[in-house]
C-alpha cells in the first residue's frame, strides 16, 4: 500500500508543478485574473497534500493501520474533489460553459476530505 501512495505521491507532484507552471505561463494569456487565481489555488492546495501523502505513506511503514490507510485515501478525494473542481472552473471561465455550474458544490467536499484525511492521520499515530 505505502509504495502505491508514495508514487501517487511523487506522480502527483510533478503534476503540480507541470500545473504550476502553466498557470504562471500559459494560462495568464487566456483567461481572466481571478480564474488564474482560482487555478492557481488548486495547484497550491494539491501540492501541499502531495507532501501529505508522502508522510503518510512514510508513516505506514511505522503504524501499519487503517487510519493511515484512511488517510491517504481522504488526501487522494481531497485532490481530486478541491483541486479537481477548481480546475474545472478554470476550464469552465476558458470555454465559455455555463454547463459547469454545478462544479462550485463539489469544491468544499474537497476541503472536507483534506480535513477528515489529517483527522486520520492523527489517530492513525499511536505511541509505541
Amino acid at each position: 500500500m505505502n509504495n502505491t501512495i508514495l508514487k501517487l505521491a511523487a506522480f502527483l507532484g510533478a503534476l503540480s508543478v507541470a500545473l504550476g507552471a502553466f498557470a504562471a505561463h500559459g494560462l495568464k494569456k487566456l483567461i481572466s485574473e481571478k480564474a488564474v487565481e482560482t487555478f492557481q489555488t488548486g495547484v497550491t492546495y494539491q501540492f501541499y497534500h502531495v507532501f501529505a501523502l508522502l508522510a503518510a505513506g512514510i508513516l505506514f511503514r511505522y503504524y501499519k493501520n487503517k487510519f493511515i490507510q484512511n488517510a491517504s485515501i481522504f488526501f487522494l478525494l481531497g485532490i481530486l474533489f478541491f483541486s479537481g473542481s477548481l480546475y474545472l472552473l478554470t476550464l469552465k471561465e476558458y470555454l465559455q460553459l455555463e454547463s459547469l455550474q454545478w462544479v462550485v458544490f463539489i469544491t468544499p467536499l474537497g476541503g472536507v476530505c483534506f480535513i477528515v484525511g489529517w483527522m486520520f492521520l492523527l489517530l492513525g499515530i499511536k505511541e509505541k
